[in-house]
């Protein structure tokens, strides 16, 4: 899903990301391997340090920041990475909870939060081991400071528009919960690529691979894994047999449920997650076009296309959702999902800097924007022709209010109810699953990201213009 963050301007100057400073070069091999070696954790700290002022600039998002950081540094390790990112996107994740406790303390406020994000990302002692004893005692201190006992909109670590937005649909009881598992990192989810196997299959070969892994309770072809293993040199991964897609997303190609021979559009196509999973249930049959207005996005679908071994899929480069060869494809589709820009709120434990990049502003922006998306798109669809519109977004603003206002306007087309269309393929969950006509995912409930989407159906005696 591509989002649309409108980012706060950039303060003070310029990052340096030249070669590191002496004091953060990497410690020998024998250090390393100690996870208590005083020159390992300091030099961790310098990075992390480092690194979280750059993205506290919010002027691009965390994870390019992390990976621009780290090839220019790159004397750090594997091991050592992986503790800087955890660590500074703890700190994205808890802001709100660490700027409270770095109120005391020594040194810069970026400084003390790092080390809080250290800590709860490798334990208190092995940080403090390393730190001088005035910062030593700090966290120490702090580390003994029951966080429950916080005001709630600490606790929740979300900036108070969101937090007035979601206590608006849920009491603050409820909000606790949501918060709490945004607030912690994403499991890594699978797609089985049933052109190559089946569920079973894949995951036997996983667990022979020493990958821990179960299948998910939603999609009919996803597969969880426990913890977040490399999968790039893994032969099933290699091979087309899995892609990596969250359980949510895998759900709104059964929403669209394309059949065997017709015509599909994956209208905000980007990386091609979808896409995929739409060729995937065509069984590479019928004209389905990936379409994007971004050529870098698009391109990184060619080499999950190659594994896959889909050959109806047609990536096609937009200007804009006006563009005129839209035209030539109007009222011929069978079915057009919209995977709109969003503010990607759904997706905050992949993505925890979005919640502070994003402001009440950008989601006006982003409405006018998902507004005009769906207008368009929706010409391409023919009559009898199903609609999809979903995003990653938790606001009523780029949901029900976008949906609302597009059957308001576009009386020829209806709205179906996802919940039924995904139980007449034997997706059932329960009360997992909301019964009502639009599909609402939330983390809390469904252990996916933030999902919402509504289907539509063109009337029969609709006239196409």
């Amino acid at each position: 899903m591509s989002t649309a963050a409108k980012p706060h301007a950039r303060r003070g100057a310029k990052a340096q990301r030249s070669r590191p400073s002496p004091t953060m070069r990497r410690a020998p091999r024998a250090e390393r391997e100690n996870p208590h070696s005083t020159d390992f954790h300091a030099s961790v700290i310098a990075h992390a340090e480092a690194l979280l002022a750059e993205v506290l600039q919010f002027d691009l998002p965390a994870d390019v920041k992390a990976s621009r950081y780290f090839k220019a540094n790159p004397v750090l390790g594997h091991r050592d990475r992986g503790l800087i990112a955890e660590s500074v996107f703890a700190v994205l994740r808890r802001k709100l909870e660490y700027a409270q406790l770095a109120q005391s303390g020594t040194g810069s406020l970026t400084r003390r939060m790092i080390l809080l994000g250290l800590a709860d990302a490798a334990g208190v002692e092995p940080i403090a081991a390393t730190l001088p004893p005035d910062e030593r005692t700090w966290l120490r201190r702090v580390g003994t400071i029951d966080r429950s006992t916080m005001p709630l909109a600490t606790r929740t670590n979300l900036p108070d528009w969101l937090f007035d937005a979601l206590k608006l649909r849920f009491p603050e009881s409820e909000v606790e919960k949501i918060a709490a598992v945004l607030n912690t990192p994403a499991p890594l989810d699978l797609r089985v690529n049933t052109m190559r196997t089946s569920r079973d299959d894949a995951l036997a070969a996983m667990r022979a691979a020493g990958l821990e892994s179960e299948p998910t309770a939603l999609a009919p072809h996803g597969i969880r894994l426990k913890g977040k293993p490399a999968l790039g040199a893994q032969k099933i991964f290699v091979d087309g047999r899995i892609e990596v897609q969250d359980e949510g997303s895998q759900l709104l190609a059964a929403l669209v449920a394309p059949k065997r021979g017709e015509l599909v559009v994956d209208f905000c196509a980007g990386a091609g997650g979808k896409t995929l999973a739409l060729g995937d249930l065509m069984r590479s049959t019928g004209r389905l076009y990936a379409m994007d207005v971004s050529a870098k996005r698009l391109a990184k679908l060619k080499p999950r296309l190659a594994r896959s071994g889909l050959s109806n899929v047609h990536p096609v480069l937009i200007e804009s959702e006006r563009d005129p060869k839209l035209k030539r494809m109007a009222g011929k589709a069978d079915r057009v999902l919209i995977d709109a820009p969003c503010s990607g709120l759904g997706t905050l434990r992949r993505n925890p800097d979005l919640k502070w990049r994003q402001t009440p502003e950008s989601i006006v922006e982003l409405t006018a924007k998902q507004a005009s998306i769906i207008a368009a798109a929706s010409k391409l669809v023919k009559p009898g022709g199903r609609l999809v519109y979903a995003t990653c977004s938790l606001l009523r603003a780029e949901n029900h209010d976008i949906v609302n206002a597009f059957v308001a306007a576009h009386p020829e087309f209806e709205i179906e109810s996802a919940t039924q269309i995904l139980k007449q393929q034997g997706i059932v969950a329960g009360a997992r699953l909301d019964d009502n006509v639009m599909l609402e995912l939330w983390p809390h409930r469904t252990g996916t990201d933030g999902f919402f989407a509504a289907v539509f159906r063109k009337r029969q005696a609709a006239v196409v213009a």
